[in-house]
């Protein structure tokens, strides 16, 4: 695959990005193409290593190792040096219904399993993704495919999120008659509102493959929230099959002091409300503003980045990452061994941006918040941090201690709290009497996706918990092969 010795002649190279100073004054994705010339090099970087751990998609110590979707990296990875981009095109779509999608949000954990990532910069994977992907929109290739035979049997999708989107898509491919229920006001649902514009543009990205689908004959209904305005029964008498792919959209609470006062807000509130605004006119009609504000960020991950960057955008005065867990090391650590994903220190985008407008890295490591405090209408001003250390209990466990005498106060008149989500809402399955596990999660085996009742499937994080959208992707499809399996006695779908 590649080029035998290119691994050797070549150096790891990614597209320029155009400057943190310069992207922050819109909401336009803030990654440069490279040209074809350097992306065919980088594709002559690919090993034919015969041991291609990017594949695999394994979990290893509680993480994704290599692509969970199985993406044939090596092979788009050679039709790319060779010029075959058509072919590398159709290899793609092989396993994954979106490379626009994963080429620019997924961390890449195909990239932390290369082999040559062993002693080497990686190879190039995630940015060659989006780059086939991007030739075949722009050359005309990406084209609607309705299936030429109907099969009769009619299929809900329940949530429009890469999950159900990818369910989707495979269960009109096998000729069934889908329709998508979203309940808000666009479809996509975390694509759509849970990632930032500039990370993944909804008009010229997520709505342009929407409409595709919708080509392939796909109907979506929007601002159907079962249970209030969509029967829930409706799914048990009028579909013969239904999938449930609503995501795990409980966020985690940090039930603490003053946690009632205004101007402290969930992290999707306001990125939720920033994309509609940006949508509907522009960000500064946006509800909750960061404008001219002290803005505390809780939560070190990707969540947190995002509201780091659009609270940048926003313009506001000064900016906190808080974030319990300690600073990882530059480099992998000695109980962290490829081709486990490597936890090493890395600025995102967000943090880029913060950095160069306020002069360092916005994030502060092992502390937590102890208690907001409000002025006298109402409205949070400032909250205390302290710093922990993490020692072990009597049952082994490691929990986070107060470091005595390390507290602050901090101003801050908008807190974003990012902590990461519990699992899905509750209301739609009690509606459907779902079983659930001791997770709170859709009680479904991974691999059947079938639930306690008879032809409804559950895949994605309602399923899984909160997780990746590639993860999202492979249980999407796979609850798609297993539903047409149910309907129709055996499935070709892979």
């Amino acid at each position: 695959m590649g080029k035998p010795t290119g691994f050797i002649e070549y150096l790891r190279e990614l597209p320029v990005d155009r400057t943190p100073t310069e992207r922050v004054k819109d909401w336009k994705e803030f990654h440069h193409h490279m040209e074809e010339k350097k992306l065919r090099t980088q594709g002559a970087r690919c090993m034919d290593c015969g041991i291609p751990f990017c594949h695999t998609g394994r979990l290893i110590s509680g993480m994704a190792s290599g692509c969970p979707i199985n993406n044939l990296i090596p092979e788009w990875n050679d039709l790319v040096y060779r010029g075959l981009w058509k072919e590398a095109l159709d290899r793609l779509h092989k396993t994954n219904n979106f490379p626009e999608f994963t080429g620019r949000v997924c961390p890449a954990p195909c990239e932390g399993s290369c082999v040559l990532g062993i002693n080497a910069p990686p190879v190039t994977i995630k940015n060659i993704e989006a780059s086939i992907i991007d030739k075949g929109w722009d050359e005309g290739w990406v084209l609607p495919e309705a299936p030429k035979v109907r099969t009769g049997k009619k299929v809900a999708v329940v949530g429009s999120g890469p999950a159900g989107l990818s369910a989707a898509a495979q269960l009109n491919r096998a000729g069934h008659t889908v329709t998508v229920f979203e309940r808000a006001d666009r479809p996509g649902g975390l694509l759509m509102y849970g990632i930032p514009n500039m990370k993944l543009d909804k008009q010229e990205v997520v709505l342009r493959r929407i409409k595709l689908m919708e080509q392939e004959g796909i109907k979506f209904v929007c601002n159907a929230n079962v249970g209030e305005n969509v029967e829930p029964q409706i799914f048990l008498k009028e579909y013969d099959a239904t999938v449930i792919c609503t995501g795990a959209t409980q966020p985690r609470d940090l039930p603490i002091e003053g946690r009632s006062l205004k101007g402290v807000h969930f992290a999707m509130e306001f990125l939720t409300a920033n994309t509609k605004a940006l949508l509907n006119g522009g960000a500064e009609h946006c509800p909750i503003q960061a404008k001219g504000k002290d803005v505390v960020v809780i939560g070190g991950g990707d969540t947190g980045t995002d509201c780091v960057g659009t609270s940048v955008r926003h313009g506001c005065k000064s900016l906190v990452q808080i974030e319990i867990l300690p600073k990882p090391p530059l480099e992998r650590a000695a109980d962290n061994p490829w081709p486990e994903w490597p936890k090493t220190y890395k600025m995102d985008y967000g943090q880029e941006e913060a950095a160069a407008k306020f002069g360092a890295d916005p994030r502060v490591y092992l502390t937590t918040v102890k208690k907001f405090i409000g002025d006298a209408e109402g409205n949070v001003k400032e909250l205390v941090t302290v710093e922990i250390k993490w020692e072990k209990n009597d049952k082994g466990q490691f929990i986070p201690k107060e470091i005595p005498g390390t507290e602050k106060t901090r101003p801050a008149q908008l807190v974003l709290l990012a902590m990461g989500f519990l699992g899905p809402e509750q209301a739609l399955l009690k509606e459907l009497n779902l079983e659930t596990d001791p997770r709170s999660n859709v009680k479904a085996e991974h691999e059947k996706y079938t639930t306690s009742i008879k032809g409804v499937f559950a895949a994605g994080d309602c399923r899984r918990g909160q997780s990746l959208v590639v993860w999202a992707i492979n249980e999407g499809r796979g609850a798609a092969r297993e539903c047409d399996r149910y309907l129709m006695g055996y499935t070709d779908l892979p």
